[in-house]
């Protein structure tokens, strides 16, 4: 469903951000009480969205074409599971979805969030500093240090994030990363969230907004989530997943540590002072550490 042949009842006036931004809600065809609740939130703010009808693992069978299954094995260290893959293969095609349109801008998101009131304002702020990001993650199920690099708003930065980030909740991408997840992230080999952690391995920038505008919850009834110990192999796993992942460690700390650092060295303070002065935008005041109200529906 397009927001846009949504009922004139439910929708609000459209955000000015959705004429550059296309957005995507991935929902299951039998989750539709998430998605009643998403068109609430998402019509509250005035985003116009296309639903994706999310790919269903109930549905897949093996092998399947988007699948790497001796790769998954390898770097992850577990036996296949479908609900993961019909999740990848989602966001993947969003991605597709996106490259097909005339957008610049896609924000994709999943069907279990809850948003901060400035979403739109955030939003806005973000094209505003488009030449920093690729990818900008507005959410995250850890609770690592994000380092903030730049003032989005009075009360969010721009931030980069030097450890594993999983959770893919809600993330704005351009369309060299669009292409890149619709390209190099297939088949799949990691799952979603573990892959597209991995941008800098293909030249790619990720930042974080800090304090983060998206929550993600922890939904009991996710069937990613459900029955996962079903898909560990514990001490029989391969030996090459942990090489793997060290080494995926030091090559995301080293990468992003060295944006962080010539971030910090290009941005001085007097620099910043500068900036702020020519540009005369609140999106240039130091960031507060107080977050807006979270919007939530029962």
């Amino acid at each position: 469903m397009n927001m846009r042949a949504a009922p004139a009842a439910l929708m609000a006036a459209i955000h000015p951000v959705s004429l550059r931004v296309n957005t995507y809600l991935i929902n299951l065809d039998r989750a539709p009480l998430r998605r009643f609740r998403m068109e609430r939130l998402l019509a509250g703010f005035g985003l116009a969205y296309e639903r994706v009808a999310a790919i269903d693992g109930a549905a897949i069978s093996l092998p399947h074409p988007g699948f790497d299954e001796e790769s998954y094995l390898r770097r992850h260290g577990r036996r296949p599971n479908p609900f993961e893959i019909g999740c990848y293969l989602s966001h993947v095609e969003c991605a597709r979805r996106f490259l097909a349109s005339n957008a610049e801008f896609a924000l994709i998101l999943e069907d279990d969030l809850d948003f901060d009131d400035d979403l739109p304002e955030l939003l806005e702020a973000a094209l505003r500093h488009r030449a920093h990001w690729d990818i900008l993650r507005l959410s995250t199920v850890n609770s690592g240090r994000k380092h903030r690099v730049e003032p989005l708003t009075a009360s969010r930065s721009l931030a980069i994030a030097l450890t594993r980030e999983k959770g893919s909740g809600a993330y704005l991408v351009n369309r060299q990363a669009a292409q890149w997840i619709a390209g190099a992230l297939l088949p799949m080999r990691l799952p979603y969230d573990l892959a597209f952690d991995l941008e800098f391995d293909d030249g790619l920038r990720a930042c974080f907004v800090d304090p983060l505008p998206v929550g993600q919850r922890a939904d009991p009834c996710s069937q990613i989530q459900a029955g996962l110990s079903a898909y560990r192999l514990g001490r029989r796993r391969p030996w090459s997943v942990l090489p793997f992942r060290a080494a995926a460690e030091i090559r995301r700390f080293v990468a992003r540590f060295g944006r962080l650092a010539a971030w910090r060295l290009t941005l001085s303070p007097a620099s910043m002072g500068r900036r702020s002065k020519r540009e005369g935008r609140d999106d240039c005041l130091p960031a507060q550490s107080r977050p807006n109200a979270v919007r939530r529906l029962p």
